[in-house]
């Protein structure tokens, strides 16, 4: 991986994505893809801590993904990013001022709690050295509750926030991932109608292969590698 922070002044910047096959990473690549702007995908490797390296530090002090650099200008944190390209590109985030607040009220409901709500149930179904039944359940719980809150909002709007909007994008690609902490989303109609439509987009679709998915064998490698940093 090598971090670049400045581009030619002949050429036509184009967007640097720095990521993984994560569901923030998703967040981006799918955004991207939606507003149809050139990226530059630069996939880094978990395995290898290229997070870590001081090129990657350079752009992002926090050392996590996803980070783009914009004619050498670094952004991190995903839904500020995604908050960067929908206002540099007038797309997917409204212009008036509680059309906004919509959008990043439910951006901030996925920033806040869908996530890392997830996050951590990953970390203790999947990842930890040693399964501990009461703290797996509390998590399942909480995200079950999380989807349960976008199930009702969903009740009466075809999108979170009216129009479809980055708010999709970053709810959706956590709420995606709901089998791999084994959450269920039995009677969630409202919300299974709504992944199905997000599945269906072009962009959706493309912004998921970006990067690819990992295989069984990297998948195992990253398991590894995450119950190492817990111990």
């Amino acid at each position: 991986m090598t971090a670049k922070l400045t581009s030619s002044p002949c050429e036509t910047p184009m967007i640097e994505l720095y990521t993984a096959a994560t569901p923030n990473g998703y967040k981006i690549s799918i955004t991207l893809e939606e507003l149809e702007l050139p990226y530059e995908l630069k996939v880094l490797s978990f395995a290898h801590a290229e997070q870590k390296r001081p090129e990657f530090l350079a752009i992002n002090p926090n050392g996590r993904i996803p980070a783009i650099v914009d004619d050498g200008f670094a952004v991190f944190e995903s839904g500020a990013i995604m908050l960067y390209l929908a206002e540099k590109s007038g797309q997917l985030l409204p212009a008036d001022a509680k059309g906004r607040s919509r959008v990043i009220q439910w951006l901030m409901f996925q920033m806040s709690g869908l996530g890392p709500m997830m996050g951590q149930a990953n970390v203790f179904v999947r990842y930890f050295p040693e399964r501990i039944p009461t703290v797996m359940a509390r998590y399942q719980r909480e995200c079950r509750r999380l989807l349960e809150v976008l199930n009702g909002r969903l009740a009466d709007n075809e999108w979170l926030a009216g129009e479809y909007s980055i708010a999709d994008i970053a709810n959706y690609c956590w709420a995606r991932t709901y089998k791999w902490p084994e959450v269920s989303i039995d009677g969630l109609d409202n919300l299974k109608r709504w992944m199905n439509m997000m599945r269906a987009r072009p962009a959706v679709q493309a912004g998921l292969q970006k990067p690819a998915h990992l295989s069984p064998e990297q998948n195992q490698t990253i398991i590894e590698t995450a119950r190492k940093s817990l111990v």
